[in-house]
């Protein structure tokens, strides 16, 4: 029974690629492929490699309930150590998280790392982005990285020569890129592979191009 149930919930899709396998179950589940899952079950060559056909399995992915965060803050509040409240608003497909109350100021101790890490939580069990705040912590915490990052620019456009910053997680980098944008001259680069990353500000060529490109940050 089990397998059977198995069979019925996944199905296999051909194409002469991966892309047009991916394609064609798009178009047969009538979803799109951020939609579901998919492994590859056959790649094989034909006519003496001239084509190829891709068969890959693929099966509706599990949708976290909609209020996955609320679910999760109103089971971790009855035993967190801190006095804390929220509220929640949803927009432009948002989820905003702002926490108050008592202790709430123990949130931001070090910088912010307690509500930083909440962030990170709820942003891996909720089918939506998840921003959260307390305080007005992340337009404080903006301005001063913005601060930053200008006057870095500043001393590198004085100087000429290129500066980098201390380790910083995407959401700093991303404030740093913009604010180096508004910069003439200037330009910024992520350094690094993983989640904190340096960021490289230097002068741009005179053609005014960023070399090499920088990375997308979310």
């Amino acid at each position: 029974m089990e397998n059977q149930e198995k069979s019925e919930e996944q199905q296999e899709f051909k194409g002469k690629n991966l892309e047009d396998a991916i394609l064609h179950a798009e178009h047969i589940l009538k979803l799109t492929r951020a939609e579901f899952n998919y492994e590859i079950v056959t790649e094989k060559t034909r006519l003496f490699g001239i084509s190829k056909e891709v068969v890959i399995r693929a099966w509706l992915k599990e949708a976290p309930p909609e209020d996955a965060a609320a679910d999760f803050l109103d089971k971790l509040l009855k035993v967190f150590p801190l006095e804390i409240s929220y509220r929640v608003q949803n927009r432009g497909g948002i989820l905003f998280v702002v926490f108050d109350g008592p202790d709430k100021q123990l949130l931001l101790w070090k910088d912010g790392q307690l509500l930083l890490a909440l962030q990170h939580i709820l942003n891996k069990i909720s089918g939506e982005k998840v921003q959260v705040d307390c305080e007005f912590f992340r337009k404080r915490k903006e301005k001063k990285i913005r601060d930053y990052a200008l006057e870095v620019a500043g001393h590198v456009r004085q100087s000429g020569r290129s500066e980098i910053t201390d380790l910083m997680n995407p959401y700093e980098r991303r404030i740093v890129h913009i604010a180096v944008d508004q910069v003439p001259g200037m330009a910024s680069e992520s350094l690094g592979d993983g989640f904190l990353k340096r960021i490289k500000i230097f002068a741009a060529g005179r053609d005014g191009k960023r070399t090499p490109p920088r990375e997308g940050e979310g």
